[in-house]
């Protein structure tokens, strides 16, 4: 029996939120965005599941995964930051097209150009969504609130560099 490389690859507890406002709860692979068409996770029942990108609102990489019934299963309590985050990257905030608002940490790299999506930190890092992944066809706006970048580290300073020739300046 011959497999898919998707499904030789590790996979994480996830929930996928469409605009719908439906939610499903599967594993997914950690490279997202490599099909550009749809998204493939694997369900709790062992179906293997194909999502168009442009219906997702996000993708949660979780702890645990939820209750079935649950109606957050995502357990997003609080989607801003309420003070200035202390981890290292990039503040990020975004609309999204259901007019849904984001606050996230992003690495400070080229996926920020460059990838089908983006990977933030949420501002809740207790809560059960260790990440989110936001495809770009969900962004409507997207600003850069701030760069946090590690704790700067305290300058010597240098002296003043000796006059070598002291002689050579007097002679001409």
């Amino acid at each position: 029996m011959r497999q898919s490389n998707s499904m030789t690859s590790v996979r994480k507890p996830v929930i996928v939120r469409k605009f719908s406002r439906d939610w499903c709860a599967g594993y997914a692979t950690g490279s997202l965005g490599q099909n550009p068409a749809e998204l493939e996770i694997l369900d709790l029942s062992g179906k293997v599941l194909r999502i168009a990108w442009d219906e997702i609102k996000w993708v949660c990489f979780l702890r645990d995964l939820p209750a079935p019934d649950s109606a957050n299963p995502e357990r997003l309590l609080h989607k801003r930051f309420t003070v200035r985050p202390r981890t290292p990257g990039l503040w990020l905030r975004m609309t999204l097209t259901d007019g849904d608002e984001l606050e996230g940490l992003a690495a400070n790299d080229r996926s920020l150009i460059d990838g089908p999506g983006l990977l933030l930190t949420p501002p809740d890092t207790r809560s059960n969504t260790q990440r989110i992944y936001i495809p770009r066809s969900a962004i409507q706006t997207l600003e850069a609130v701030s760069l946090i970048g590690l704790a700067s580290r305290k300058r010597i300073p240098r002296p003043d560099q000796p006059n070598l020739f002291a002689g050579d300046q007097e002679n001409s």
